[in-house]
């Protein structure tokens, strides 16, 4: 039976609040990476009940669940700004266009840079997981599957989570179910359409 988008959310409380998901159980020592996809036209939907709904109730539950929540939009911006580079890219894209000025970042927004800017946000020793959202808005100035992989070394046993605008079929990655699919087979899909 096919779930609906709101079914979906609903699983995801218990589905990351749990034991299992928690400590990584039962997915034969993989690393606990964790997909959520869903279509990109309910993105506000799914930001509305990520931080209306997922966020506060971890941070209630009993024991808390000490949640470290990223909008990598707002990290690409953040790295930006640290380096005074934000008005710079804004100026240039302007100028000479948007392949001139990804070129022209690339080298400061390398996807192993982002991943150790992340965990040192974070403090991994003192969060139980790691939710990653904000992907669409980030696009293209990073790619996905490149950061999990710079973040599977450095997260040991901290489960990540991350929401996706798209599709993941455990294979590979379609951004806004349109851009070329990007190999990546390292995560799990947390909850399927159909059950």
């Amino acid at each position: 039976m096919a779930l609906s988008f709101e079914e979906r959310l609903n699983q995801i409380l218990p589905k990351i609040s749990s034991d299992e998901f928690l400590n990584s159980k039962g997915l034969g020592n993989e690393i606990g990476f964790w997909i959520f996809d869903y279509p990109p036209e309910r993105e506000m939907e799914m930001r509305d009940f990520l931080t209306q709904t997922v966020l506060p109730s971890l941070n209630k539950s009993q024991p808390p669940i000490r949640a470290g929540a990223i909008n990598l939009f707002d990290l690409v911006i953040q790295l930006l700004q640290e380096r005074q580079l934000l008005d710079k890219a804004i100026d240039m894209q302007q100028a000479k266009g948007d392949e001139a000025v990804m070129a022209a970042l690339r080298p400061v927004l390398k996807e192993d840079k982002l991943a150790q800017k992340v965990v040192t946000l974070v403090d991994l020793d003192n969060i139980d997981l790691l939710i990653l959202w904000g992907v669409g808005s980030a696009y293209p100035m990073l790619r996905t599957h490149t950061l999990l992989s710079a973040l599977h070394p450095l997260m040991g046993r901290t489960p990540l989570l991350m929401f996706y605008p798209g599709r993941y079929d455990g294979y590979s990655l379609r951004l806004f179910n349109k851009l070329s699919e990007d190999h990546y087979y390292r995560a799990f899909r947390l909850i399927p359409e159909v059950q």
